[in-house]
């Protein structure tokens, strides 16, 4: 199983481009802090490069920049090249599945709200209307 979870802020703001074919693929690098402290008492962070693809990739151009915060849901790839000096280049990533906004701020300061966030039915009862089960009734 290759399988890879991660939340941390973006170290550089992410760059769109697009394949022959006309897919968009935008890359960005993650900063995920490590659970522990160094010797001076500080916590380290890993760099990870970050690759999402089709309409995922254009909204991540769209909404994320640099320092932004968020979760990245996907699989490690590794794959090498060689280079223009002649030497073999290795180069891990994740390729991302789901990318997960976390809070953040627009360009001018104010709080980003959520949009999904759930809607009472509009001809649902208040919870103290409600008339109580009995659990014997339910079939599990």
């Amino acid at each position: 199983m290759n399988k890879v979870v991660l939340i941390g802020n973006l170290s550089r703001d992410p760059e769109l481009s697009t394949t022959n074919g006309g897919v968009s693929v935008c890359r960005f690098t993650l900063a995920v802090q490590r659970r522990f402290q160094n010797a001076d008492g500080e916590r380290d962070a890993d760099f990870i490069n970050i690759v999402v693809w089709r309409a995922q990739a254009e909204n991540c151009h769209k909404y994320l920049k640099k320092g932004a915060k968020c979760a990245v849901e996907g699989r490690i790839q590794t794959s090498s090249y060689d280079a223009q000096d002649g030497s073999r280049r290795y180069v891990t990533e994740v390729v991302a599945d789901n990318v997960e906004f976390i809070g953040g701020r627009r360009d001018d300061g104010e709080a980003i709200e959520k949009t999904d966030s759930p809607r009472p039915a509009q001809n649902s009862k208040p919870v103290a209307d409600l008339e109580p089960i009995d659990d014997d009734s339910l079939p599990f």
